[in-house]
């Protein structure tokens, strides 16, 4: 049985910011007397996520996501609650939990600008005290899956984003990780470089079991690499569960559009309505959201020759939007 190697409970975090109203006189007196408000941008969150998963920690701007990572990095310190990360309490133990994690920004660089990354990496290898051996062989493994043979030694600088964005995936693996942070890994990637970055991580989970905290508002990245998100609005973890759960429950009048060989049989469907029928095609909206696509379409198969299908569906990005007004976020 797969170990929880993150748990965090009622995780709260408050900020006290100055504020001021607008206008020169308000300007001056806020030099002599400060007010102050109190912002919560965690409140009472608890989840945990197991060795070895991909979870997608998904909201929208402002919801808590940094927050919670930077916690979860041992950046921040909550106002109240436990966070406990492969046994260490990250803001307590701090030297000894960073050998245990990685980071990646998509928006910051973990590089050295004006070297080749093959000098960061080797500087990286000082930093976390890894072994001669060790670190040959992990980079050699992560060279091959990431392809950098031809570009670790091309400064920084140079290389494209997608180039970039693999090296810097490559410095946060060196020393062998248990968990990776994965903040906008994708963000600027042209759709040949993200193709590539999402493969590239779903083959290093499955082949080290390295546990993925990933943190984007590309659904797609989602889609691809996780089966699970923790959704977070207004400092609230207001769904944990399946992506699928939330696709059945929230794609309404799914439809499918078949194309069949010519028939004067009428199609008759106990789960789905028909729009429109002609002797050759077919317009199909199941009635249900927990329809199975495969059930209706084995049962059309029994009445028709079919030739073609295709299936309308709402995007997972209408879905979140649509969830995300629904819960007022």
């Amino acid at each position: 049985m797969e170990k929880e190697i993150i748990q965090v409970k009622h995780i709260s975090k408050r900020f006290k910011v100055s504020k001021r109203e607008a206008g020169l006189k308000n300007a001056i007196k806020s030099f002599f007397k400060r007010n102050y408000k109190i912002i919560n941008s965690l409140d009472d969150i608890n989840f945990s996520i197991k060795e070895g998963e991909i979870v997608g920690y998904i909201g929208p701007n402002g919801a808590g996501k940094s927050t919670t990572i930077k916690i979860m990095c041992g950046i921040l310190v909550p106002t109240a609650g436990e966070c406990i990360v492969n046994g260490f309490i990250p803001w307590k133990d701090r030297k000894k939990y960073v050998k245990n994690i990685g980071v990646v920004f998509g928006q910051r660089s973990g590089l050295w600008w004006d070297v080749p990354p093959i000098d960061s990496f080797e500087l990286l290898k000082d930093i976390y005290e890894i072994p001669q051996k060790q670190y040959e062989e992990k980079l050699n493994e992560l060279m091959e899956y990431l392809n950098l043979q031809d570009i670790i030694n091309i400064p920084t600088r140079q290389l494209s984003l997608g180039q970039r964005m693999r090296c810097e995936l490559a410095s946060a693996l060196l020393h062998n990780p248990k968990i990776l942070f994965l903040d906008e890994p994708t963000i600027g990637l042209d759709a040949v470089s993200k193709l590539a970055l999402r493969k590239c991580i779903k083959q290093l989970n499955e082949k080290t079991n390295v546990t993925i905290i990933l943190t984007t508002h590309d659904m797609q990245d989602i889609e691809a690499l996780t089966e699970r998100i923790i959704l977070i609005g207004k400092g609230k973890i207001l769904y944990d569960g399946s992506l699928n759960d939330i696709k059945n429950q929230y794609n309404e009048n799914r439809k499918i559009n078949l194309k069949f060989k010519y028939t004067d049989k009428i199609i008759n469907l106990p789960n789905a309505n028909i729009l429109e029928q002609t002797e050759e095609s077919a317009s199909i909206v199941l009635k249900h959201n927990d329809e199975s696509i495969a059930d209706v379409l084995n049962e059309l198969t029994n009445q028709v020759e079919v030739v073609d299908v295709s299936i309308e569906e709402m995007s997972t990005d209408d879905i979140i939007a649509k969830l995300y007004n629904e819960l007022k976020i």
